[in-house]
């Protein structure tokens, strides 16, 4: 009896190293409710691409084609896109552009970036130049008292026609909406499409070498943050004392130089 176990267990043991014709592997998982046993199929180490006829086209890689000289790489920060500059270099402390957030998306917030920045630099310049020079239409004061100060007529020719160059940059830069099914298109921007090129550029400055072309932009978008920083700080000023930035500058001067900025202010009048 004891021979015959022996004998059983050198054949079992033997057996592992005798050669399979095939192989097949069974996983069976425990659930709460009742599985089917699935079979995993055999696979080989190496396929064997002989036997598929030469006509059948084969699956070709995906190809991603360079905008402007930028290939979206997901192994750099912000997938590659220019911006960072010293000393700060890549600075992102609220995670904008962190790990796992999709190529849409952070092209996305570029695009939203770069159009406030370009918004800003216009709105800082706005601000000197709508305060010193008179206006057509009898608008006068602090920048942020204009705008109501507006006849009917041009509020409603400037409300039309800052919805018509956002309509038209909605057409060149975002995927058409599908009715569908919305989730498909939705915050989507075009594949192809760099975020703030809209294709305007009337005085060519616009470089062709894919260098130039990324140094320019990292110039836009300093100029454009510096510019979101300025306006928001011209704003809350005229908020806060309703003087223009002129008006605000003449009265430190006076303040330093220890004269006193209200004594050519009459009685009861704020200025």
């Amino acid at each position: 009896m004891m021979k015959f176990a022996i004998f059983s267990a050198t054949i079992g043991a033997t057996a592992a190293f005798a050669p399979t014709s095939s192989y097949s592997a069974t996983k069976s998982t425990l659930y709460s409710t009742p599985t089917e046993e699935v079979t995993i199929p055999s696979v080989t180490e190496e396929s064997d691409t002989s036997d598929i006829p030469a006509d059948i086209p084969q699956p070709a890689s995906a190809v991603i084609k360079p905008i402007n000289g930028w290939v979206p790489d997901e192994s750099l920060p912000c997938y590659g896109l220019p911006g960072a500059v010293a000393p700060t270099g890549y600075f992102d402390p609220l995670g904008f552009a962190q790990s796992g957030i999709t190529l849409n998306e952070i092209k996305r917030n570029r695009e939203a970036e770069v159009m406030h920045g370009r918004v800003a630099m216009i709105a800082c310049l706005g601000y000197i130049v709508g305060e010193q020079f008179p206006s057509p239409f009898g608008i006068t004061g602090p920048a942020n008292d204009q705008l109501q100060q507006m006849p009917a007529i041009p509020f409603v020719m400037l409300s039309s026609t800052i919805a018509a160059v956002e309509i038209r940059r909605a057409s060149i830069g975002w995927k058409e909406p599908d009715f569908g099914d919305w989730s498909k298109t939705l915050w989507k921007l075009r594949d192809n499409y760099y975020p703030g090129d809209v294709g305007f550029d009337p005085l060519g400055l616009k470089p062709t070498d894919a260098r130039d072309f990324a140094n320019m932009q990292t110039k836009e978008l300093q100029n454009g943050r510096l510019a979101m920083i300025g306006w928001a700080g011209m704003c809350a000023q005229e908020l806060c004392n309703h003087r223009t930035i002129m008006d605000t500058i003449e009265f430190y001067q006076k303040v330093y130089a220890g004269v006193n900025p209200y004594e050519s202010c009459g009685d009861g009048i704020i200025c």
